[in-house]
């Protein structure tokens, strides 16, 4: 459980990196990640990006744009933001979705079986 602080830490990183991926950041291949979630350590020395792509096939280029980019945003956050220590920033990709598709693909093919079974033998009454 994080506390309150790191909540509010955690959402102000994510608001400014999206900012800056948008409006400073020139490499096109980084532009193309959808920010999920910030997740920072107590003592601010790292912090891990959640990403997301629309298209499967542009995660590894937007990974490169990404990592790239990472000093950058993390130099431009230094200067904006209002805090002790800039995290090191580490971006990777967020595999919630996908897990969440496998098992909404479970859940059907588990609910069709039942289904199909309901049906056999109301059919041989």
């Amino acid at each position: 459980m994080t506390s309150f602080r790191m909540q509010r830490i955690n959402k102000e990183l994510l608001r400014e990196i999206s900012i800056l991926l948008q409006s400073e950041i020139k490499d096109e291949r980084a532009k193309r990640a959808i920010l999920i979630e910030v997740d920072c350590s107590k003592d601010l020395s790292h912090a891990k990006v959640y990403y997301t792509t629309l298209r499967k096939e542009d995660r590894e280029e937007v990974q490169k744009g990404l990592d790239k980019a990472s000093k950058l945003i993390r130099s431009i956050l230094g200067r904006q933001m209002h805090l002790r220590q800039i995290p090191e920033l580490r971006f990777e990709y967020d595999l919630v979705e996908e897990k969440a598709r496998k098992l909404e693909a479970v859940l059907d093919s588990i609910k069709s079986k039942e289904d199909s079974k309901k049906e056999g033998p109301e059919e041989s009454l």
